[in-house]
């Protein structure tokens, strides 16, 4: 398990350098794990080895969301002050989000659908 969770912290951490090293403007997490899916992609029987260490990951992902409770709970002035905006702003980005993944959905099935004729 302690290999398994050093190739994923590994390959976030060298998203993260990356990112940094040449100011993209890109998450390095998300570069991390694009590199993880390409690595994933040479060799495929790794994801069997890393099965039982995501499997553990997100069987306790709710525990990672604690600090950000507290962190809302130490910001209460602001949650009061522009709580209406902050709402709005939630809102709008998650039908935004879920437009962009329906979108990004449909457009792979038609590039596979041309693909496969």
């Amino acid at each position: 398990m302690l290999q398994t969770l050093g190739l994923l912290l590994g390959c976030q951490l060298l998203g993260e350098i990356t990112v940094r090293g040449f100011g993209l403007a890109i998450p390095g997490p998300v570069l991390g794990l694009t590199l993880l899916m390409l690595i994933l992609g040479v060799i495929p029987t790794l994801a069997e080895r890393l099965r039982p260490t995501t499997t553990v990951i997100l069987a306790n992902l709710s525990f990672l969301f604690v600090p950000a409770g507290v962190g809302v709970i130490g910001n209460f002035e602001v949650l009061s002050e522009d709580g209406i905006a902050l709402l709005l702003i939630l809102i709008l980005s998650t039908v935004l989000s879920m437009l962009a993944a329906v979108g990004t959905f449909i457009g792979v099935r038609h590039t596979i659908e041309r693909w496969t004729t």
